[in-house]
């Protein structure tokens, strides 16, 4: 698959797109080929500001995202959002359903959607979110959403490779803490109280209040203090307080230090992650160890062998 790559660069959607499907791709000739187009288009990511979306099914993601997209294209900004959705069991491909969701965000010419199907990655985030933010910033988009399907691990998966992350919530104070768990509050960079309007607008205050004590109560970086905002997607209200809000963390990381830092960290983490992932494919790939496999299950199985020494003997055979 040819892509121009100065094409790519000067931000023609079509060229970034077929980088990203090239990217997404099994085959192995195409992974090689996509991971020497990253190489070349290093020196030119970076330069964005990569923001974490989460939330119950429900809270209204993808308006939110929508009508903040907009209003970021209408601060000069190109925006580039991630729409991570869940793999179809029967076909394996995605649903694909967030272009229609964002009609009028998918429209302009400074923002570009992209809905990518976890592919069985862990925590439902996809496998090549992180490759496919390099080729976007590469493509000139200063901010990028990532929006996670907002079950179980994906929150902890993003939230390690964004530098804001967010959480967006409803107005229902009464419903203990929405069965929200202690980490996903311990990641939250902020919790933005979507709904807020109309009769739900005393209820969003209480809520906010919830939060706010709840806050408290956990540890975070020290250069930053969780913020609990409130705001109505739908009604366009409190949107650019949102984006303030980013761009104060935005400048407090850089003051701080803490902004490459926190890169340089994830990078590291995310080679760690592949190390893993390729030593399970040569072991998957080795004959021998494909041969003596069955073998030694059977023997785990049969209480003759512990699963360290059987796993052991596998990895020796490397």
């Amino acid at each position: 698959m040819s892509i121009d790559l100065n094409s790519l660069r000067e931000g023609n959607r079509r060229a970034l797109a077929k980088a990203i499907t090239l990217v997404e791709s099994q085959l192995a000739l195409h992974r090689e080929q996509a991971q020497h187009i990253i190489e070349s288009l290093l020196p030119y990511t970076g330069n964005s500001i990569r923001i974490g979306i989460s939330g119950i099914p429900g809270v209204g993601k993808s308006t939110f995202i929508e009508i903040f997209g907009l209003y970021l294209v209408e601060q000069g900004k190109r925006v580039a959002v991630l729409a991570v959705d869940p793999s179809s069991p029967i076909a394996g491909g995605s649903i694909l359903g967030d272009k229609t969701r964002m009609e009028e965000l998918s429209r302009n010419s400074n923002a570009f959607i992209r809905p990518s199907p976890t592919a069985g990655a862990l925590g439902g985030v996809a496998q090549k979110t992180r490759e496919t933010m390099l080729l976007c910033e590469a493509a000139g988009y200063d901010v990028i959403l990532v929006e996670t399907v907002g079950v179980g691990q994906s929150e902890h998966e993003v939230a390690g490779m964004v530098d804001f992350f967010m959480v967006l919530m409803l107005p229902n104070a009464g419903d203990e803490l929405q069965g929200i768990k202690k980490g996903i509050l311990e990641l939250a960079d902020a919790l933005v109280i979507n709904k807020a309007d109309g009769e739900s607008i005393n209820l969003a205050k209480q809520t906010q209040q919830h939060y706010e004590n709840a806050m408290h109560l956990i540890r975070h970086a020290s250069f930053w203090t969780p913020k609990v905002m409130t705001c109505s997607a739908q009604f366009n209200e409190n949107i650019h307080a949102v984006w303030d809000m980013i761009a104060e963390f935005y400048k407090s990381s850089l003051e701080h230090s803490v902004f490459e830092q926190k890169r340089a960290q994830q990078n590291t983490a995310w080679m760690n992650k592949l190390l893993f992932e390729l030593l399970e494919a040569k072991l998957k790939q080795n004959p021998e160890i494909q041969r003596q496999l069955p073998e030694l299950q059977q023997k785990v199985i049969n209480g003759e062998a512990t699963p360290y020494f059987a796993a052991k003997a596998l990895i020796d055979m490397l």
